[in-house]
């Protein structure tokens, strides 16, 4: 009895733990409002949609700091963990012209 309500209270963690990171992926908005699409910048699309698990000021938390990033890391080596995920990041959580942005933007801090 103990080892299933352990096993169901790790498991509804790591889903929960899963799904913070992959927020910010609304489907059928207007583009309107508090959102980063249509040309918005870097530093507004990484708090929508990775701040939750790399923190606001890139300190990490669920997911690795980030601050110096650029310092180990080119853009497209950024831009590809982005696209394809690594670790327990999930793959495509920002596309097109905003991977590249947010790419770039990570590429500076050195």
């Amino acid at each position: 009895m103990k080892k299933k309500l352990l096993t169901m209270l790790l498991g509804t963690a790591l889903v929960l733990g899963l799904a913070a990171c992959g927020g910010g992926n609304d489907e059928g908005g207007d583009g309107g409002g508090d959102t980063a699409q249509g040309g918005g910048d870097a530093e507004k699309i990484f708090t929508q949609k990775c701040s939750s698990c790399h923190g606001e000021k890139l300190e990490g938390g669920m997911g690795p700091n980030l601050q110096k990033v650029g310092a180990s890391k080119s853009k497209e080596e950024i831009a590809g963990i982005i696209e394809n995920g690594q670790g327990g990041m999930p793959a495509g959580l920002i596309e097109g012209e905003e991977l590249d942005k947010v790419a770039d933007w990570l590429a500076s801090k050195k």
